[in-house]
């Protein structure tokens, strides 16, 4: 585990209000964006990312969910379903989940336990970064979790 700043980042992104219990309706929605960013042809600079904001672990209350590609630019004549725009830098407590995905509530475990050592306050931001998805073999699965901090 560690902090970091991650950079500005330009996103073509889908946003949206859920429930945890609703997340598994949108698992094409990276699928989607990729196909849209290669019809637009805006060059794709990295992996599907999942953020929520507003999410404070109490599973039955809404939270905005925006799933994101990163891309290369940030088009002013866009016309389509999707969004885009350039973040701000994100300071955040990072930690490397492989396995499951029902186990990730662990990292985000670890991840505050980690915050509270190092006086950091959680600003109910976050992100995960899906370096490999493998709906086969779970435990080949690869996921950055950062967990926005002040």
């Amino acid at each position: 585990m560690k902090i970091k700043e991650v950079k500005p980042i330009n996103f073509m992104f889908f946003r949206t209000e859920t429930r945890v219990s609703e997340l598994g309706s949108f698992l094409s929605v990276g699928q989607k964006l990729y196909k849209e960013a290669v019809e637009q042809k805006v060059g794709i600079t990295g992996p599907i990312h999942w953020h929520y904001f507003g999410f404070t672990g109490d599973e039955s209350k809404p939270f905005t969910l925006e799933i994101a590609l990163p891309v290369t630019d940030v088009p002013r004549d866009y016309d389509g379903e999707f969004h885009f725009k350039r973040t701000e830098s994100f300071k955040c407590a990072v930690i490397d989940h492989d396995g499951p995905w029902d186990q990730i509530p662990q990292s985000y475990g670890k991840l505050m336990q980690f915050a509270a050592e190092h006086k950091l306050t959680p600003n109910a931001a976050n992100r995960e970064i899906y370096v490999n998805v493998d709906f086969q073999h779970a435990e080949a699965n690869a996921v950055e979790i950062q967990m926005g901090v002040q």
